[in-house]
């Protein structure tokens, strides 16, 4: 997906999180969300972190002057547990404020900026140009991690398909079969023991840790495979 496409869906996914989040309370912020050990509060305050980080990894590529994502992974987790406990309302200032950074930076990439390279916290090098696209997954997974009545069924089916040729090329070979009932689409990998069915949606929760495959067909053992960490907080 090219950055300004990106762009356009993520502004759009980010008008629909911030309409929901506005009128949290601080009772809400400190509620658990359905991550392990993390409240709304630390969802959020992973969301304006991430536009934050984001938004230097744009700096970097317009400038090209290294402006890397986070510090470390543990100066991450570090930031992400002090900001979580916050009233609710400076929660979602952080995240709106954030965002609208994100985006004034994104604003101001001259095209070929798109095509540097910048490096993630992990070591990993990417194109500027797939930041806006890996934002836009952010906001829709974590959307819903915030439990406030937005699911996995109300990613755009762009948004899904997209994302779900990411996962499934992270699978490597999970023995299993996943047909999407909704547009005809089959992974198959070698040595399949197991025949997992139905709308891509609930496939793409179900493999990274959105949904437990209740709304899934599934032929072969039992119970369903655990699935391989694809995607994590």
């Amino acid at each position: 997906m090219d950055p300004q496409t990106s762009l356009q869906q993520l502004r759009l996914a980010t008008g629909d999180l911030l309409g929901d989040i506005d009128g949290l309370t601080d009772a809400d912020a400190r509620a658990l969300s359905p991550l392990p050990g993390w409240t709304r509060g630390h969802v959020l305050t992973h969301l304006a972190r991430n536009a934050e980080g984001s938004t230097r990894l744009l700096v970097w590529a317009r400038t090209g002057v290294p402006s890397h994502e986070y510090e470390s992974h543990q100066a991450r987790a570090a930031e992400i547990d002090q900001g979580a406990g916050r009233p609710a309302r400076a929660l979602v200032a952080d995240v709106r404020a954030q965002a609208d950074a994100f985006f004034d930076a994104a604003d101001g990439m001259p095209e070929q900026c798109w095509q540097r390279t910048v490096t993630f916290t992990g070591g990993h090098d990417v194109a500027a140009g797939r930041i806006p696209s890996l934002r836009l997954g952010e906001v829709h997974v974590h959307h819903v991690d915030l439990d406030t009545g937005y699911r996995p069924a109300d990613w755009p089916a762009g948004f899904v398909t997209g994302y779900l040729d990411v996962a499934l090329r992270g699978l490597g070979g999970f023995p299993v079969r996943i047909e999407a009932t909704d547009t005809g689409r089959v992974h198959e990998a070698a040595g399949a023991a197991h025949v997992v069915s139905g709308p891509e949606y609930a496939i793409l929760a179900w493999l990274i840790g959105r949904s437990d495959g209740s709304e899934l067909a599934h032929e072969g053992d039992e119970a369903l495979p655990e699935v391989p960490q694809l995607y994590s907080a």
